[in-house]
């Protein structure tokens, strides 16, 4: 006789969320700042099936001063990359990365992320999947970066630093540690959320 299998959580508090230890990536991150450096990261990257994807954007605190994008970060297994799009700008392997249909995008809002790239270039997006999507058809209630690694991952991630300054000269560790962190667990909820979908 089997044994009937425990039902998953479809939402979470926050002050569950909050009771949860406290995670980041802890695998090998690379800054990007130069653009001659971006073939060979691509090289490695369209050897995966799947990658986490985000990006940051200087937040603004002035009505009517916007930023561009400064920000692209994808994760593979075990390693995650940090384009300074501020510094490389969107060059034409990035484009290449945008547009593939083979390979998938995981994010939150990735659809806000494809608008504000789009500001800098223009492109016709392709592999993207929306994680809050796929939660919705894997029945669950949440649907931001954070309540999802706490819901699936058990997990919080840190996002302190969502409202700093990504156009600084010099990103800090924790910038760093943040932005990568929230690549990678788009990757993780990828995978977890796909088995959910699927199963």
């Amino acid at each position: 006789m089997t044994k009937p299998q425990r039902a998953i959580a479809t939402s979470i508090t926050h002050e569950e969320v909050n009771s949860l230890p406290l995670n980041s990536f802890s695998g090998k991150v690379v800054l990007i700042k130069e653009p001659e450096k971006l073939a060979t990261v691509f090289e490695e990257v369209q050897q995966h099936a799947v990658a986490g994807f985000d990006t940051e954007t200087r937040p603004s605190f002035k009505r009517g001063q916007l930023y561009q994008v400064s920000l692209l970060q994808i994760a593979i297994p075990d390693k995650v990359y940090l384009i300074r799009l501020n510094k490389t700008g969107i060059t034409d392997e990035i484009v290449r990365f945008l547009q593939v249909p083979t390979m998938i995008k995981s994010g939150v809002g990735v659809h806000d992320d494809i608008r504000a790239l789009q500001k800098l270039k223009r492109f016709a997006p392709d592999g993207f999947v929306d994680l809050a999507v796929l939660a919705k058809k894997a029945g669950l209630q949440v649907e931001s970066v954070k309540k999802l690694a706490a819901l699936l991952l058990g997990f919080r991630i840190s996002k302190s630093s969502q409202t700093s300054n990504w156009d600084a000269d010099v990103l800090t560790q924790k910038q760093i540690e943040y932005a990568a962190t929230d690549a990678w667990v788009c990757l993780e909820l990828y995978r977890k959320l796909s088995t959910m979908v699927l199963s």
